[in-house]
C-alpha cells in the first residue's frame, strides 16, 4: 500500500534549502577501498577469506588492492576537498590495527589513520570514524567469531586501542556499521563473510554484536573528550505490508522484530522485543542473553546512523520460503530465522543495477517513524545511494543522470521529513568511490567517483559534482 504520505516527497519539483550547519560527506568502507592486503602487519579479516574462497565473490575478485586508497589516500581527500565535502566517514580496518583482535595495536596501521585524519583535518574535512565495517580478524572467527561473546570483549579492547591513538583528532565515532548484515548475512544465510549458514549462530551474533557496541561506547568514553560524539549506525529496514490483510501485517511485524527492533529494542530501549523471542523460541531460548548485558547495551548515543536505500515489501507465505527475492543475496538459507511464513516482494517501479526500487518515500517514512519512536535523538543519514551501470565516455567523462536523480529525490525526502519535525542533522553519499562492493565484486558501482580499476584513475562522475554544489549551498536544486 502506498499512502498519500509516501508519495509527498518523492518527485521534487521545487528548490529546497537546508538547516544551517548540516553536515554533508560521503562514505567508505576500509576493505572495499584500501588494498595493501598484506603490508605494514595487516592479516587477513573474515572478508579476505572469504572473498578467495572459489564461488564466494563474483569474477573470484578480492580486496586485496581494491581501489589502493592506502597509498592514494592524499589524492582522495584532495579530490574530497575538491568537491568541498564537510565530513568523510570511513572505517578503521580492525585487522590493519590489531592483528589477531588481541594485544596491542600496530603502529604502523594506526600511523595509517593518524596520516589519513591529520590530511582531512588540514582540508577541514570532519572525519568520522566507524570502528567496524565487517572486517573482523580472522583469528576471532576462527574462534568462534560474533556468535561468541568473547568476541564482543575484544571488540572494546580494540576500540580502546583506536580511540587512544585517534580521539584527540577524531570528534565523531560510529562503533558499528549494519550489524544486521555482520549477524544475519554472515552467519546466518552466509552471503556475507564468514559464510555460515546457522540460524542461531545468526541470533548469537546478533546479540554479541550488540554486546560490543555497548561495551564499546563504554571504552570510547572513558577515553574521549567531553565533547566527542558516539553512535552506532543500522541500516533500518522500512517493512511495508503487500496487503492490508491481518497476515500480512503479522508478516511486518516479524520481519521488523529481526531486521530492526533486535538492535533498536536494546541499544536504545534498553530491552529486547517479546514477540521477537515467541517468534524464534523454537530455535533458541537466548540463554546466551546474560544478566548485566542489557544495561552494558542500553548506552546513552548523541545521534542514531541510518542506512537507506529501498524498501522491503513483505506478505503471509504458505511455508515454502521465498526469501531468496528480500534485496540482500539468493541463498539456500534464509537471513530471517523464524520467519520462514514471510514472502518477500520487489517494489514497483524504477530499480537500480541492484535490482533495488527507487523509493524516495521510504526515506520519508523510516526518518517520521524513527523520530516519533526516538524523539529525543538526532539522525544522521549515513549511506545512501544507488549503483548504476556507469562508463567513462571517449572524453573521458562519466555521466550519470539516473544517480542523481535518485540522490535528489531522497534529498528530497528528507528535507520533507525534517519540515515535518525529524531531526536530521547529516547526509553522507554512498560512496565516495566506485569499490570492492562485497559478494558482487567490481561489477557494482557506487561512487560519486568513478574508478578505472586497472590504472586506479579517478574522475568525477556528473553527479559528484552535482552533490558538490548542494553541500557547498546547502540547497537542493529542483527537478
Amino acid at each position: 500500500m502506498v499512502t498519500a504520505a509516501q508519495q509527498s516527497p518523492s518527485a521534487p519539483d521545487a528548490a529546497r534549502t537546508f538547516p544551517r550547519g548540516f553536515l554533508w560527506g560521503s562514505a567508505t568502507a576500509s576493505y572495499q577501498i584500501e588494498g595493501a592486503a598484506a603490508e605494514d602487519g595487516r592479516t587477513p579479516s573474515i572478508w579476505d577469506t572469504y572473498a578467495r574462497t572459489p564461488g564466494r565473490v563474483r569474477n573470484g575478485d578480492t580486496g586485496d588492492v581494491a581501489t589502493d586508497h592506502y597509498h592514494r589516500w592524499s589524492e582522495d581527500v584532495a579530490l574530497m576537498a575538491e568537491l568541498g565535502l564537510g565530513a568523510y566517514r570511513f572505517s578503521l580496518a580492525w585487522p590493519r590495527i590489531q592483528p589477531t583482535g588481541r594485544g596491542p595495536a600496530v603502529q604502523k596501521g594506526l600511523d595509517f589513520y593518524r596520516r589519513l585524519v591529520d590530511g582531512l583535518l588540514e582540508k577541514n574535512i570532519q572525519p568520522v570514524a566507524t570502528l567496524y565495517h565487517w572486517d573482523l580478524p580472522q583469528e576471532l572467527e576462527d574462534a568462534g567469531g560474533w556468535p561468541e561473546r568473547a568476541t564482543a570483549e575484544r571488540f572494546a579492547e580494540y576500540a580502546a586501542l583506536a580511540a587512544d591513538a585517534l580521539g584527540d583528532r577524531v570528534k565523531t565515532w560510529t562503533t558499528l556499521n549494519e550489524p544486521w548484515c555482520s549477524s544475519f548475512l554472515g552467519y546466518g544465510s552466509g552471503v556475507h563473510a564468514p559464510g555460515r549458514t546457522d540460524p542461531v549462530a545468526a541470533l548469537r551474533a546478533a546479540h554479541h554484536l550488540n554486546l560490543g557496541h555497548g561495551l564499546a561506547v563504554q571504552a570510547l568514553r572513558d577515553r574521549l573528550r567531553a565533547d566527542a560524539q558516539v553512535s552506532v549506525t543500522l541500516n533500518i529496514h522500512h517493512v511495508r505490508p503487500l496487503t492490508a490483510s491481518d497476515g500480512d501485517a503479522d508478516a511486518v511485524r516479524r520481519i521488523d522484530a529481526l531486521a530492526n527492533r533486535v538492535f533498536t529494542g536494546p541499544m536504545l530501549k534498553g530491552a529486547y522485543p517479546e514477540d521477537l523471542f515467541k517468534d524464534t523460541a523454537e530455535l533458541t531460548d537466548w540463554s546466551f542473553v546474560q544478566d548485566g548485558d542489557l544495561r552494558h547495551i542500553h548506552q546513552p548515543l548523541d545521534f542514531l546512523g541510518v542506512n537507506y536505500y529501498s524498501p522491503t515489501v513483505v506478505s503471509e507465505a504458505d511455508g515454502s520460503g521465498t526469501h531468496t527475492s528480500d534485496g540482500h543475496g539468493n541463498s539456500a538459507h534464509s537471513p530471517w530465522p523464524g520467519a520462514d511464513r514471510v514472502a518477500f516482494h520487489q517494489p514497483p517501479g524504477e530499480t537500480t543495477a541492484m535490482g533495488w526500487a527507487v523509493d524516495p518515500s521510504g526515506l520519508y517514512d523510516l526518518l517520521r517513524r524513527l523520530s516519533a519512536d526516538f524523539p529525543r535523538l538526532p539522525l544522521v543519514i549515513t549511506e545512501n545511494g544507488a549503483a548504476f551501470d556507469d562508463y567513462a565516455d571517449p572524453a573521458g567523462q562519466v555521466n550519470d543522470p539516473a544517480r542523481i536523480a535518485y540522490v535528489r529525490g531522497h534529498l528530497a525526502a528528507v528535507h520533507q521529513a525534517i519540515l515535518d519535525g525529524a531531526d536530521v542533522r547529516g547526509y553522507f553519499l554512498w560512496s565516495l568511490l566506485d569499490n570492492f562492493e562485497w559478494a558482487h565484486g567490481y561489477s557494482k558501482r557506487f561512487g560519486a567517483v568513478y574508478v578505472d580499476y586497472p590504472t586506479g584513475t579517478r574522475i568525477p562522475k556528473a553527479s559528484a559534482r552535482w552533490y558538490a554544489e548542494v553541500a557547498r549551498t546547502g540547497v537542493l536544486p529542483g527537478a
